[in-house]
Parts: C-alpha cells; structure tokens; sequence
C-alpha cells in the first residue's frame, strides 16, 4: 500500500510518500481500503516529535479515515467485504490501507458521499464527548468554544445547534462571518474584542455552562470568569500556553469542574464505548442534514506536505481532507 511515513521529526520534509506493507486484521478487526483520510493538529505535532503516535513501524501518522471494508478477521460479526465505513484510530490512517477493531467503525451515512466522511469521525466525537458526554450540554444550556472555525469548532457549532444549545465562539477576524454562518450565536473576534466581557454581556452575567478550550494558557482565568456557577472547562488541546497559573479560588464559589481529556491516548474500551455512544446519538443528525462535513480544502497524498504547511498557517475553517 501507497502511505505517508515519518522517517524522522521535524519539519515538512521528514514527509515521504512510500511503498510498505499492507497490514493484516487481527481477529476482531477489519481492513479497510481508504478513499479519504483528514488532517488534524496531532498529526502535525506527531511529525515535530511532540505527540508520539502508537508504535508503528514504518510510522505512519493519520487519525481518521472514510472507505470500504477489504478484509474482515474471523470473528467479525458488524461488517462485510464492501460496507461504507468511517472511523478513528491511534495512527495509520494516512495511507490507502488501514486496519481497526470492527466496534470503532462507523457506517458513513447515507446523506454523505464516502469521500466526505472522512471529516466527521475525529473531530465530530472529540466536540460530542467535550460539549455532551463530558461537558453536559443540553437543550437550553450554553456553551463558548475556541477556535470556533478550526475543525473542532465547527463541529461543536452543529452539534450544539442541532440538540438546542446557545454557543458563543472565539475565531480570528477572517472567520467570523464564517462562524455565524454556521449558526453561532455570538462569534467574538478574540483579538480586537475581550472574550470574557462579550460572553458575559451575552448571558447576562450568568456565564455559560460549558467551555471547550483548545488554546489553555492564559485563557485559563478567563474561561472561569465566563462560567456559571456547576459549569465545566473541558481542555482538549494547547494550541497557546502550555503552562497556565490561576487564582483556583476561583473555582470554589463556582463549584466548577475542570477536565483535561484526549481520545487517543484512551483504552480501546473506552474508545468504543464514545464511538458507540456517538452512533447512536449522532449519525442520525447526518441523514436529516442538521449535522454534515465541514470542508475547508482537500488536497491529494502526495501534497501531504502542503496540507501541513496550509493547516499550520491557520488559515482553514472547517477539514482539511486527503484524497487518496
């Protein structure tokens, strides 16, 4: 199979496109032949040596993937050669093969093209199990997302639209329009406007019930300025600052919660047990349209190093895709 290996950390040129061998589904598992895959921060972070993937060798990046099921082990009992399928793994899923337990696939909805899909899994599951599973987001509840037009924050956008949330996000000036468009409530322009004082105008100094934070650092004391009182931060990244200091008696009066939280690092049975949630709470929102892909871009496997420079220039709203 055609994959992008890593044969080094660094920059874009420790990227090369190669000839390896096609992996082998274990028992429970499943071969998939890939017609797309996304580009997510990981693996930019995993090229520079600063997110270990899981042990792979040749190392191949990649998170996510949308194709048909090729092989299936002998106690697969979900999925048959041909089945439309969609999910994520730990790792080596930018390639045209890859291999994953049958209870972390998906079937790709009806209402979305196959080579789409591969800009649900990753991002739509981290927003869902941020906002809903872990941040308690409901019907009538609000939220604020950062980097409202990054692929995780579009999503959070839908998704909170979609089960009748209210959502404020943070986005550079270019994308604010962008943001609104996809049903935001409120898109603060983080560097001419204080977040803080725009979400607070926008609840009427209740503060919002949950913060999904992927920049950390000094956003830290200003997420707990903006959350009410039970509310939950929910870090899943650190795009900004990995340090941050904070008054924490902050967080006393406000009897708040916060939870750091990553999917790849988690136990397989964990791992299912979101994607099976996801399933069933979700992907029916895909079929009636309240939920679909956000695309920025796409680009093919042998461009994989444009898209990283292209997505470390923080331009894209929504996915960027890999054809191939």
């Amino acid at each position: 199979m055609r994959a992008v290996v890593l044969r080094g950390h660094g920059d874009v040129d420790v990227l090369s496109v190669e000839e390896v061998a096609d992996p082998e589904p274990g028992p429970e598992e499943i071969a998939v032949d890939v017609v797309a895959t996304a580009l997510n921060r990981a693996d930019l972070l995993q090229r520079q040596g600063a997110y270990p993937g899981p042990p792979m060798d040749p190392e191949i990046p990649g998170l996510e993937y949308s194709g048909r099921v090729a092989a299936v082990g002998p106690r697969v009992e979900r999925w048959s050669v041909g089945d439309e399928v969609m999910g994520l793994v730990g790792g080596g899923a930018h390639a045209s093969r890859v291999v994953t337990h049958e209870r972390l696939a998906l079937a790709v909805p009806d209402a979305v093209p196959l080579a789409d899909a591969a800009a649900i899994p990753e991002v739509y599951i981290t927003a869902y199990d941020a906002l809903v599973a872990q941040g308690g987001l409901t019907s009538g509840r609000t939220a604020l997302v950062h980097a409202g037009a990054s692929g995780v924050g579009t999503a959070a956008i839908l998704i909170a639209k979609a089960i009748g949330a209210r959502i404020a996000v943070t986005c550079s000036a270019g994308k604010v329009e962008a943001c609104r468009r996809l049903g935001a409530d409120v898109a603060v322009d983080y560097a001419a406007e204080e977040f803080a004082t725009a979400v607070g105008e926008w609840t009427g100094g209740v503060g919002v019930d949950v913060v999904l934070d992927v920049i950390g650092g000094e956003y830290l004391e200003r997420n707990i300025d903006v959350l009410r009182v039970q509310g939950r931060i929910v870090q899943v990244g650190v795009m900004g600052e990995g340090m941050a200091t904070f008054p924490i008696g902050k967080l006393l009066p406000k009897r708040a919660a916060l939870i750091g939280t990553v999917l790849r690092a988690r136990p397989i049975e964990q791992k299912i047990a979101i994607t099976q949630q996801f399933a069933a709470e979700m992907l029916p929102l895909f079929e009636t349209g309240a939920l679909r892909p956000v695309i920025d871009s796409r680009y093919p496997l042998d461009d994989i190093a444009a898209a990283h420079t292209y997505m470390g220039s923080n331009a894209n709203v929504g996915k960027i895709l890999i054809d191939v």
